[in-house]
């Protein structure tokens, strides 16, 4: 089954736990509740899973983004008191120095399972082999989960790179939402729409649901940088105009966009009559 979590390693050496996320960043400081799984395990390890946040016995991301990113040891202690995390185990890549990345899923599930590894913060969820993918995906949605990842019995773990022999497979809900605002974009969006902040309507009205940021088109993402070079052309367009010809009237607005819904040309200047004479007109939009 998928979950809807932050993937994340789990280093355990002489009892202490470090975990660090899909792009090697240390994240241990944010889940001081997982720390205790070092000890427990006993041994030295490295695992796969992934963290998550539970709202009414199911994952939330939702409840998960308040967790993630906190840097500091006070807050995170006092979140996870409030929102607890869990590791959900899935694999095992070394243990007590030897690499078992060679060997086949079909191994290495046992040798995981053999760990006895469940706890209240931690555990190993259950694999579904010899079972329909269909009903098994059939199962996830039932239990609203985010899916299910289906794995070659025969594959080996393939580090830093989307292996064939395992695909996700999701399901898909639609829920209306309200777009409240958005966040800016970082890397190589940087300049472009990082993700939508949105909401939706509940008993108490509308309420904070998460930031969205797959799922936008190329063309999509682009919206905020054509939409800040059009808003300073006719930032400049406007001032220039003043410059020459004064204040634009709120009436003069008003019948510019009334034209322009019409489909009507648009003269960029006054018309003849105004205070500018009919010398005023600039060209046609």
């Amino acid at each position: 089954m998928k979950r809807d979590g932050v993937r994340a390693l789990a280093f355990i050496d002489d009892g202490e736990l470090r975990l660090a996320s899909r792009t090697g960043r240390d994240i241990t400081v944010a889940y001081p509740e997982l720390s205790a799984l070092g000890p427990a395990a006993g041994r030295q390890l490295l695992l796969d899973g992934e963290v998550v946040a539970f709202d009414d016995g199911r994952p939330s991301f939702a409840q998960l983004q308040q967790r993630m990113h906190v840097t500091s040891a006070a807050q995170a202690a006092r979140l996870s008191g409030q929102i607890p995390a869990c590791y959900l185990i899935f694999d095992v890549l070394h243990a007590d120095g030897h690499p078992l990345l060679h060997l086949p899923y079909a191994q290495r599930r046992p040798l995981l399972e053999s760990l006895d590894l469940d706890a209240g913060s931690w555990q190993v969820p259950p694999s579904f082999t010899g079972y329909a993918a269909a009903d098994v995906l059939a199962a996830s949605r039932d239990h609203g989960l985010e899916g299910i990842v289906a794995k070659r019995l025969d594959s080996p773990y393939q580090p830093g790179r989307r292996s064939p022999d395992w695909r996700k497979v999701k399901n898909f809900r639609r829920q209306e939402v309200v777009v409240g605002g958005w966040k800016p974009g970082e890397g190589n969006r940087a300049g472009q729409i990082g993700s939508l902040l949105v909401g939706v309507y509940g008993p108490r009205g509308l309420g904070y649901a998460g930031h969205v940021g797959t799922g936008f088109t190329q063309q999509a993402l682009r919206l905020k940088a054509d939409h800040d070079r059009r808003l300073a052309a006719l930032d400049d367009f406007l001032a220039a105009y003043e410059a020459e010809y004064g204040v634009i009237t709120k009436q003069e607005m008003h019948d510019a966009a009334r034209r322009a819904r019409a489909g009507a040309v648009v003269v960029r200047g006054r018309p003849a009559g105004s205070k500018a004479g009919a010398s005023g007109g600039r060209g046609a939009a």
